[in-house]
């Protein structure tokens, strides 16, 4: 049981830690590695926990006509489908039937995916197939979000999803959610405006982990100063979305908890670098191989 947080005059509160986020630095595969697999699909997260051992999927939930509840990150799914119109006015039977991998293109700009069968997922799906795998799920909309809580309750799964939800509608106290949370956008703004402030170890965010951007329409977000006071206050800091190696390799050396990333390729050989993780499937010599034999393009 998860003990009440407390604080005093003149200290930042804590919050307890939540097991969800042991193993820090964490490998987050941001849509499930969208630089390498059609984003919120299946073939992503089967490539993000196969092939590069993934912590933790970051994937987005939307609703549709009809309530279910699709994996998906846009309000329309004109972007990475061949069909037009907002989800929340689409049946899950028309959902289903999109091409999820028409629009993506690989690291050498071909077609890869187009006509394979990739389909927009259900959550109930995702989370069958991957019983043992942590997730982070950020309900994109606030008519999703009991919907959402009542999928991982079905699935008892609560332990292993960290609900994010920037929106304040979507914030999961507001539906009874007993697992691990993110902070919303308010919570975030507080905290970087306040953290550096002689007052502001009198705010705590009441949330499990602070999930940002590395900057913000120009401006540095993340610091580490940012990393400091946040882990003054048990907080873990978990960073999006961050492709290129040089900062992977920057906010690892500020102690940050997490790094989301679309370049799961680049990630991986930066953990086992700098941290001595072990080398996934995909970065020894067995699974070079067998990503030959079955045709896929090794990183």
């Amino acid at each position: 049981m998860r003990v009440p947080w407390r604080g005093w005059s003149g200290l930042p509160a804590r919050r307890p830690g939540h097991p969800y986020l042991a193993g820090a630095p964490l490998f987050i595969a941001h849509r499930g590695g969208a630089a390498l697999a059609p984003e919120n699909t299946m073939a992503a997260f089967t490539a993000a926990v196969e092939r590069w051992d993934a912590d933790v999927l970051e994937l987005d939930v939307r609703r549709t006509a009809d309530g279910r509840v699709v994996v998906i990150h846009d309000a329309t799914v004109d972007r990475t489908c061949e069909g037009t119109g907002a989800v929340r006015e689409l049946p899950w039977s028309e959902v289903r039937s999109l091409d999820a991998g028409y629009r993506f293109r690989g690291l050498a700009g071909e077609l890869a995916f187009r006509g394979r069968g990739v389909r927009i997922p259900l959550l109930d799906e995702v989370l069958e197939t991957f019983p043992a795998t942590r997730m982070n799920v950020e309900a994109k909309a606030p008519e999703v979000a009991p919907l959402l809580v009542e999928a991982i309750r079905r699935h008892a799964a609560h332990d292993r999803v960290l609900m994010a939800a920037e929106l304040e509608g979507a914030r999961p106290s507001r539906h009874g959610y007993p697992g691990p949370h993110g902070a919303s956008r308010r919570q975030i703004r507080l905290f970087y405006l306040l953290h550096h402030r002689p007052l502001g170890f009198l705010y705590t965010p009441r949330a499990d982990a602070l999930q940002v951007p590395d900057a913000w329409m120009g401006r540095r977000v993340v610091t580490p100063r940012f990393v400091r006071e946040a882990h003054r206050r048990n907080i873990p800091v978990h960073v999006w979305t961050i492709d290129e190696a040089a900062d992977m390799r920057r906010l690892l050396s500020w102690g940050v908890d997490g790094i989301q990333s679309d370049r799961l390729d680049r990630l991986a050989r930066v953990l086992v670098e700098e941290t001595g993780r072990p080398p996934p499937p995909a970065l020894t010599a067995a699974g070079a191989g067998a990503a030959a034999a079955s045709g896929e393009v090794a990183p």
